[in-house]
């Protein structure tokens, strides 16, 4: 069988770990060339080798993507690169939890500008060219799918600023579908429960605690799970838009 992203371009962004690095293994898998965005060039490089290594393409763009120059020269590099773009996968973020009473602001601006302007920026600069592959491209239908939450759809004590930030990013995602989808560039969102990665990892040693002691999820899902689903939704027949997708692992409640 032929695969299906034969002749397309995709970016995925927060690529240096977890749901990113799976996921551009996946879309790779499926024929698409990937260009992987991060920080940290060592792991963007070593992801490139193996995806390279495996029989696909990939390209690394080293980028901080809270930085609106950052995220447009990133886009600019890929296009030169690559000459079209057709997928975006708007996936980095960060989650720092705590109580909104005498929280470090410092980490709330972390997470808007990487779980909200990250994503209005790079949204914004890819924008024009996934129109284009839209038009003129291989499958005539584009895709963005913007990497939401569980707390994007309910909110908890001590999740506060991060419900924030995820539930902004389920509005701006149906408003551009809205805007766009009749171009038959796709905006889908994709809400995960509990996964496996390194997202924890960013809090303190208090908040780690506190999370492993209430944690009554045996088997959450893993970093594949989610890029399985990212690649249903990306490889649909032009006809069929996947607008919202909600994965839970089977333990969760």
């Amino acid at each position: 069988m032929t695969p299906k992203l034969i002749g397309t371009v995709a970016i995925v962004t927060g690529a240096s770990s977890g749901i990113g690095r799976a996921t551009a293994r996946a879309l790779a898998e499926h024929g698409a060339s990937v260009a992987v965005v991060a920080r940290r060039r060592d792991r963007l490089d070593t992801l490139v080798a193996q995806i390279e290594a495996a029989g696909g393409t990939a390209h690394a763009a080293v980028a901080d993507i809270t930085d609106r120059t950052q995220a447009a020269r990133a886009v600019a590099e890929i296009i030169e690169r690559f000459g079209r773009l057709d997928i975006l996968v708007n996936n980095a973020g960060l989650m720092l939890l705590g109580p909104v009473h005498g929280a470090d602001v410092g980490d709330w601006e972390r997470m808007i500008a990487i779980n909200q302007n990250g994503l209005l920026y790079m949204t914004h600069a890819a924008l024009p060219h996934l129109l284009e592959a839209a038009k003129d491209g291989p499958r005539e239908v584009a895709d963005i799918v913007n990497i939401s939450s569980q707390a994007g759809r309910e909110a908890s004590a001590n999740f506060g600023v991060y419900n924030m930030t995820k539930f902004g990013v389920n509005g701006f995602t149906e408003a551009l579908r809205q805007e766009i989808t009749q171009s038959h560039v796709r905006v889908g969102v994709l809400e995960p429960g509990a996964v496996d990665t390194e997202l924890v990892s960013h809090n303190n040693q208090a908040i780690r605690d506190e999370l492993a002691s209430s944690d009554a999820i045996p088997e959450p899902l893993q970093p594949e799970d989610i890029a399985e689903s990212i690649a249903f939704m990306v490889t649909r027949p032009r006809r069929a838009s996947i607008a919202e997708l909600w994965a839970m692992p089977t333990s969760q409640a």
